[in-house]
């Protein structure tokens, strides 16, 4: 069962759901729509990940999601999802918890992860990401 804190949109200038803004970039990522995908963040996107320098802008993003993930043919399961209106670049952070199924390498994985996506005071795209996993890199 998925858990989370639902926030309406009217918790954003632009009418958008933060929730479904976040849940939608993990079915992306999960069914490789890389377009899509970046679409959804800043131009100057900052995303930081266990075991890799951080990665700036749309198109280190896509180079990213492209050319450079260790992980591969795998989907994440959101177990919770909590939106806070008092952190983050836009005074708004969505905070995940779940757990990953895949591949890395010749390996099949299983790990869980904790994500935070800052986004903007809009609340139209997400500015800044972290992931938090148990795994040396991913």
């Amino acid at each position: 069962m998925i858990g989370h804190v639902h926030v309406g949109m009217a918790d954003t200038d632009t009418g958008r759901d933060p929730e479904a803004l976040v849940r939608e970039y993990y079915d992306l990522v999960d069914a490789d729509e890389y377009d899509d995908l970046v679409a959804l963040f800043t131009d100057d996107v900052r995303y930081e990940r266990p075991g890799q320098g951080a990665i700036e802008g749309r198109e280190a993003l896509r180079r990213f999601y492209e050319a450079e993930r260790p992980l591969e043919e795998g989907s994440h399961e959101v177990h919770d999802l909590v939106v806070d209106r008092e952190e983050g670049v836009g005074g708004l952070t969505v905070a995940v918890r779940g757990t990953f199924s895949g591949r890395q390498g010749d390996e099949t994985v299983e790990f869980g992860f904790a994500d935070f996506h800052e986004l903007t005071p809009a609340g139209d795209a997400i500015a800044r990401r972290y992931t938090f996993t148990d795994r040396d890199e991913v």
